[in-house]
């Protein structure tokens, strides 16, 4: 993939089952929209309102074209609405972000010392 749609959320941390919903929800549409999901992520430990979301395509040309396919698709307009209507998403911002070659997917080297 080319490019990566880097959404960084502010999310009400008494809300995360409901971004999680949201998220799990873009897990269906995302795909058949013609992205290529990466993840979603939601906090774990340390600052509990920030999750992110990673969406890979091989173009602006091809972002600009499942945005359109977004706008069209009956369950991304009721997701979007979910959002609005409940209010878990307090900030949303996009960047978009090239992988440098040879970083990504890079599995760990095993080495006898690792494994003790």
């Amino acid at each position: 993939m080319a490019i990566t749609c880097f959404i960084r959320y502010q999310i009400d941390p008494f809300q995360r089952d409901a971004f999680d919903e949201y998220a799990r929800n873009w897990g269906r549409i995302i795909p058949r929209c013609g992205g290529h999901l990466v993840g979603y992520f939601l906090p774990h430990e340390g600052t509990s309102d920030i999750a992110w979301g990673l969406i890979a395509f091989d173009s602006l040309a091809a972002y600009e074209a499942y945005r359109a396919r977004l706008r069209a698709d009956a369950e991304a307009r009721g997701n979007f609405e979910l959002a609005r209507a409940r209010r878990f998403i307090l900030r949303e911002e996009r960047t978009f972000t090239e992988v440098v070659a040879g970083t990504f997917g890079v599995p760990p080297v095993r080495t006898e010392a690792a494994a003790q």
